[in-house]
């Protein structure tokens, strides 16, 4: 397939036209641009950050970083670089046909589309779609509740090796030796471990549509249209169900530390509704997850925690002591308006933001007195 023999590095750097998911990997931040590749952005020195190079990669939504590998996405392959070098990534190699099929990259929605069906999969890979906005009835629970099945207490794990950080709205987490991708309803797992990646299992069917992952301790927290649910991967390849927290239909990504997860949900476009939280809760236990508080937002969507300080895209960026979630609202740092902020990753003490018109960079060493370090502007 043509997209297959599309892929080109390049040592000079493309302007950045549209917003996406970005990860963080020794001193260099790369943002995948949807549909289009992935931008290398030389930030060891946060005050003047410099694109250096692009990786032309047609149907590419997400990344992940390990040991000096790049996995990204490409429709339905995974496709890796060697980025030993981080201005000129050296492609290596990819795995053909390991997703089911690939998803429009669209910032908000529902595919209806049988993606799944034989019918549809023999065609080829989608690549063209229409968008169009349509009403539905979404019921559900007035109150937040919380599903819970059994399942086994585990023991704590940790990566154990060099990894990129992430952001919020990422549809990849790493543990361990592995790489879990998720696709809607689909928990693809490939192990690392090795010379070259390999699918570990078949794709696992999830109890819900997944829009986001982020690893903490020994669980995946996803991010779904209907809450945030947890899967315990004490035992790698057998992900299981822990529980599910409800909450309004809505658009959410999940971050979690000290066990505490903040969860976000934004109305808007197609997320069918009107409520604009933070959702705080206590995951000490994850077989049994119990909301702190709710607050109401104007339309928050990526955020990042960092040492009780958490970073939230809103309105802009605000920034919050959350050392205590019940006063969470009296003690808001600072806010930046004037942007619509998409995602963030926190890391050093400096705050990487990427927006509707451009990346932003802030030093929050000194939480109280938080200071814009640059900005790199997107093409409009």
């Amino acid at each position: 397939m043509f997209f297959r023999s599309s892929v080109h590095v390049k040592n000079q750097p493309e302007e950045i036209t549209q917003q996406g998911k970005i990860c963080f990997y020794e001193g260099y931040l790369y943002i995948s641009e949807p549909g289009k590749g992935i931008h290398i952005i030389d930030n060891r020195n946060p005050s003047s950050p410099t694109p250096v190079g692009f990786i032309e990669l047609i149907g590419n939504a997400d990344v992940a970083i390990r040991n000096n590998m790049l996995y990204a996405d490409s429709y339905v392959d995974l496709v890796w670089f060697d980025i030993s070098n981080p201005a000129l990534p050296v492609l290596k190699d990819r795995l053909e046909d390991v997703f089911i099929q690939t998803f429009p990259p669209i910032e908000d929605g529902i595919i209806e589309c049988n993606l799944y069906s034989e019918e549809t999969r023999s065609k080829g890979v989608i690549v063209g779609w229409t968008q169009e906005e349509k009403t539905y009835t979404i019921e559900y629970y007035t109150n937040q509740q919380i599903l819970n099945d059994a399942a086994p207490s585990s023991p704590s794990g940790s990566l154990g090796s060099s990894t990129g950080v992430n952001g919020s709205m990422s549809r990849f987490g790493l543990y361990k030796d592995y790489l879990y991708v998720v696709l809607n309803d689909q928990l693809s797992i490939f192990n690392l471990a090795g010379a070259e990646p390999e699918k570990a299992v078949e794709s696992i069917w999830l109890r819900g549509n997944v829009e986001t992952i982020f690893s903490y301790k020994d669980c995946l927290f996803m991010g779904t249209p209907t809450g945030m649910m947890i899967y315990s991967v004490a035992d790698p390849l057998k992900p299981e169900y822990q529980s599910l927290m409800w909450h309004v239909y809505g658009c959410d990504p999940v971050v979690v530390e000290n066990d505490i997860a903040y969860v976000t949900v934004h109305a808007g476009n197609n997320c069918g509704q009107n409520n604009n939280e933070l959702i705080i809760l206590d995951v000490s236990d994850v077989k049994s997850p119990q909301p702190i508080v709710s607050y109401t937002m104007t339309k928050p969507k990526g955020l990042g925690i960092d040492n009780g300080t958490l970073f939230l895209c809103d309105d802009g960026l605000k920034v919050f002591d959350a050392k205590d979630p019940q006063t969470l609202m009296a003690n808001r740092l600072a806010h930046y308006s004037g942007m619509e902020g998409y995602d963030v990753i926190p890391y050093d003490n400096v705050l990487m933001m990427i927006a509707d018109d451009g990346i932003y960079q802030y030093d929050y060493s000194n939480p109280k007195e938080i200071t814009m370090l640059s900005k790199l502007a997107v093409k409009k």
